[in-house]
């Protein structure tokens, strides 16, 4: 039996080689550990996305995506019952320069895997200067 600790660095490490396919334009490693009535929301979506064929029609669009170096920030990995919620800060450098994102995964114990079964991304706010203080 896996301890909290085990399972939080199992998941993280399916995130970071999902990520790292990713950057190389294969979205099929993400594909892999995403359940089937995955939910799914996005930046450039007008709505969620449900189910895992409207999202490998989304990932579609991406397979030309070329990321050139990437960081995970701040990872936290949090054991509640049968589910790990995942969220982190997410930058990535490409031609277009660093990107940074805001990414919660909500992964569900299903039979043996881990799976993926609500994604939500989000672009981080640029840093905002009050007298006194930082807000980032």
């Amino acid at each position: 039996m896996m301890i909290a600790e085990d399972i939080a660095g199992h998941v993280l490490a399916l995130e970071k080689e999902a990520l790292e396919k990713w950057g190389q334009g294969d979205p099929e490693a993400y594909l892999a550990i995403t359940a089937q009535d995955i939910s799914y929301f996005d930046p450039f979506l007008s709505e969620r996305l449900d189910g895992i064929e409207s999202l490998r029609k989304w990932y579609n669009a991406f397979r030309s995506l070329r990321i050139t170096f990437d960081e995970i920030v701040e990872p936290r990995a949090q054991l509640v019952g049968d589910a790990v919620i995942l969220t982190m800060q997410f930058v990535s450098h490409s031609s277009y320069g660093p990107v940074r994102w805001n990414c919660t995964e909500v992964y569900q114990k299903r039979g043996a895997a881990w799976l993926i079964v609500h994604t939500h991304w989000s672009p981080t706010k640029p840093p905002v200067k009050i007298p006194g203080r930082e807000i980032r």
